[in-house]
């Protein structure tokens, strides 16, 4: 049974700066591609940044956080990141991460392709 624990949201100023962590349990996650998403109230869950396999490492943004969030992963402690940077008051959300159902493959920015779900950890930028 794979476990995903997300930490480190909390509240923040505009313009400030939170890093997002997802440690994984159960089994390793090295072969599976990561995402983060996120979900405000009264609004779809949407793509944020996605990480392939731990052999490519390929990372993808959605457009609205290229240039201020950046994914990593430490395959060591099955850990997954997100650095947040000049963070907007639109962006407060319930942040999750994810794991695909593939192996091997190229992230996937529709969650429904993701297998495996955090519980989520809440952000908050105040303006």
């Amino acid at each position: 049974q794979v476990q995903l624990v997300e930490s480190g949201g909390g509240l923040v100023q505009a313009g400030g700066s939170l890093r997002l962590s997802c440690a994984a349990s159960g089994r390793t996650l090295s072969r599976n591609a990561m995402g983060w998403f996120r979900q405000a109230p009264g609004k779809e869950r949407e793509f944020v940044a996605a990480i392939s396999w731990s052999g490519d490492s390929t990372t993808y943004y959605a457009d609205s956080v290229k240039g201020r969030f950046t994914i990593s992963r430490a395959n060591a402690r099955n850990t997954v990141y997100l650095q947040m940077n000049s963070l907007k008051p639109e962006e407060t959300a319930v942040y999750y991460c994810a794991a695909e159902k593939s192996l091997y493959s190229t992230p996937s920015r529709a969650w429904n392709d993701y297998e495996y779900w955090g519980q989520g950890t809440q952000v908050t930028v105040s303006s």
